[in-house]
C-alpha cells in the first residue's frame, strides 16, 4: 500500500526515502557551486542524475526525491533559459526519477517532486532563516508556477521540504489542496522550533484536517532533533516522515565534524512513531542500505 495512494496510515509498514541527491553528486565529482546547485545538471548532465536515483533504489530506497529542490523559473531564466525551456527541465526532473525507477524493475517505488523553499531559489541560505519579508500571498504567487508544473509532470507526491516557517508552509498548503497531488509538508528546523522560531506544534497544525497533505515531519536538521519533532508532528494525526542530515556543520564551502546519522536511530525514530525515514544532506546510498537491512516491516 504506498504513501501516495493516501491510504498509508500510522501503524502500517515503513517507507524509506532516498538520501541527499546533491552531496551524493558532489561525491561522484561534479562541481555545484552554481546557484541552481543540482538542478544545473537537469540540463547538463541528467544520466547523472538517474544514476544517483538507481543507486538509492539499489540500497533500498523506496521513494526516490527528484532534482528540483533548487529549481525555479526565475533561477533557469538567469542562466538563460526561456520559460518553454524552464518547464521543460521542471518537468525532466520527474522524468528522471520515474526512468530510474522503471529501470529498477521493483515495484511500489514512487517518486517526490521536491518543491524546495522559496529561500532556495536565492542560493544565499535564507531557508535555515526563513522571514523572507514576503506575505504568505506574495509566497503563494511564487510557488505556484513550479508547483503547478510539478504537480502535472508525473510525479506520485509533492515533497514540499526543507520549510523554515508556517507562513511559507500556509502558502505551500494552499496549492496542494487544489494541485490534484498529495504532498508531504515537512520543515528544516532548530531543536524543537522551525527555523524561523515558530513552535512546532502551531507550525505542524497548518497541515491539520488537509487531506491533500499526506504526511507531515522533518528534514535537513540534525539527527539529534529528529525525536521530539516526531512527538510534536504525530499529534495532528498524519503519517510522519524524517529524513535530517548527516549532523556534520556546513560553513558556506565546506563540511565538518562527524556523521550521526545511523540505523541505530532510524530505529528510535520509527519506535516513536516515524512511518517514511530517510536521509538528506551528507546521506547516501551506503547509508540508505544500512537502514533497509536493519529496519522491519519495510515496504
Amino acid at each position: 500500500m504506498g504513501l501516495a495512494g493516501g491510504i498509508f496510515r500510522p501503524g502500517e509498514s515503513v517507507l524509506i526515502s532516498d538520501g541527499g541527491l546533491a552531496t551524493e553528486l558532489q561525491a561522484r565529482g561534479h562541481d555545484l557551486s552554481d546557484p541552481l546547485w543540482s538542478a544545473r545538471l537537469l540540463s547538463d548532465a541528467p544520466q547523472e542524475i538517474v544514476a544517483v536515483h538507481e543507486a538509492y533504489f539499489r540500497a533500498g530506497a523506496t521513494i526516490a526525491t527528484t532534482a528540483s529542490y533548487q529549481a525555479s523559473l526565475e533561477g533557469f531564466a538567469a542562466h538563460g533559459f526561456d520559460r518553454d525551456q524552464s518547464v521543460e527541465l521542471l518537468c525532466r526532473s520527474v522524468e528522471l526519477a520515474r526512468a530510474a525507477r522503471d529501470e529498477s524493475g521493483a515495484g511500489g517505488l514512487l517518486v517526490a517532486a521536491s518543491v524546495g523553499p522559496y529561500g532556495a531559489a536565492l542560493a544565499d541560505g535564507s531557508e535555515y532563516r526563513g522571514r523572507y519579508g514576503l506575505s504568505v500571498a506574495a509566497l503563494r504567487r511564487w510557488h505556484r508556477p513550479r508547483l503547478e508544473i510539478l504537480a502535472a509532470a508525473g510525479a506520485d507526491v509533492l515533497a514540499c521540504e526543507t520549510v523554515p516557517d508556517a507562513d511559507e508552509a500556509e502558502a505551500l498548503v494552499g496549492l496542494v489542496r487544489t494541485a490534484g497531488v498529495p504532498a508531504w509538508l515537512s520543515y528544516t528546523i532548530d531543536g524543537t522550533t522551525t527555523r524561523a522560531g515558530q513552535s512546532l506544534g502551531e507550525a505542524f497544525a497548518v497541515a491539520a484536517g488537509v487531506d491533500e497533505i499526506v504526511a507531515v515531519g522533518v528534514n535537513c536538521c540534525a539527527p539529534d532533533d529528529v525525536l521530539g519533532a516526531i512527538e510534536i508532528a504525530s499529534s495532528i494525526g498524519k503519517p510522519v516522515i524524517v529524513y535530517p542530515n548527516s549532523g556534520e556543520q556546513w560553513d558556506g564551502r565546506n563540511w565538518s565534524g562527524r556523521s550521526r546519522f545511523s540505523a541505530e536511530l532510524a530505529r528510535q525514530w520509527i519506535a516513536a512513531g516515524a512511518r517514511i525515514v530517510g536521509g538528506c544532506c551528507r546521506v547516501g546510498p551506503n547509508d540508505i542500505e544500512e537502514l533497509r537491512t536493519v529496519l522491519p516491516n519495510v515496504l
